[in-house]
């Protein structure tokens, strides 16, 4: 592999803005670590906003400029149709950075055949349940880090959960939190207009086996199947 493409293939994968570490970017990229030292000593001084060091990991900590790219019909309308729904997010921040997106869009793309609304429909309001909790969550997500929530369950009682937040899911009006409990030492699911407190603890969580977002949902689809198989 060259080396400008290698770097390329550096920035793709830091683009995620989670921390990796040499040693798994060098067998995914199939070169030595001592290789992955120098990349990221020529990313870092050529400006880009990489942060990180031997022994501990790389990290992009900005977002950095998109090369241009060739949509064709069906791939627009896949785009415009995820900002769209992007709009409508009860996360503020989230919704705002859509509408911005989508003008950005709309002032470079040609102008749809038929708005999209003649394709798909969205009935009802979106729930503005506590969306405050939502740009707190989601920034721990990106980063990996433990948060503790206080929580209210269906039955009115309050409880305080040390978690590892994995991903937040949209189902019908209500968003949902999967997470990792750790005193509980299992997968758990949360609604966020039941958390009334969520506090960062500045520590991230390792990316250990067992206790990922893919894991979560290989156990959601093995309970299906026992269920209704």
């Amino acid at each position: 592999m060259r080396r400008t493409d290698r770097l390329f293939d550096l920035i793709q994968i830091l683009r995620d803005g989670r921390l990796h570490r040499a040693s798994d970017i060098s067998e995914r990229l199939n070169v030595s670590i001592r290789t992955i030292w120098r990349d990221m000593n020529t990313l870092m001084a050529s400006g880009l906003p990489v942060e990180g060091e031997r022994g501990v990991g790389y990290i992009l900590r900005a977002p950095i400029t998109l090369p241009p790219m060739i949509l064709n019909a069906v791939e627009l309308d896949a785009l415009r149709l995820g900002l769209r729904l992007a709009t409508e997010s009860p996360d503020a921040a989230l919704a705002k950075a859509a509408r911005a997106l989508a003008k950005r869009i709309a002032a470079v793309t040609p102008a749809p055949a038929k708005d999209d609304g003649d394709l798909f429909a969205f009935p009802g309001a979106t729930s503005n349940h506590a969306p405050k909790h939502l740009p707190a969550l989601r920034r721990a997500i990106k980063a990996r880090e433990r948060v503790a929530i206080t929580y209210i369950d269906p039955q009115g009682l309050e409880s305080h959960r040390d978690i590892r937040p994995l991903g937040l899911e949209k189902h019908a009006k209500i968003s949902t939190l999967a997470a990792y409990c750790e005193a509980r030492g299992d997968f758990r699911s949360f609604r966020v207009d039941r958390i009334v407190a969520v506090t960062p603890t500045g520590e991230r969580y390792p990316d250990e086996p067992g206790r990922t977002l893919p894991d979560y949902r290989a156990r959601l689809d093995a309970e299906t199947i026992r269920t209704h198989g």
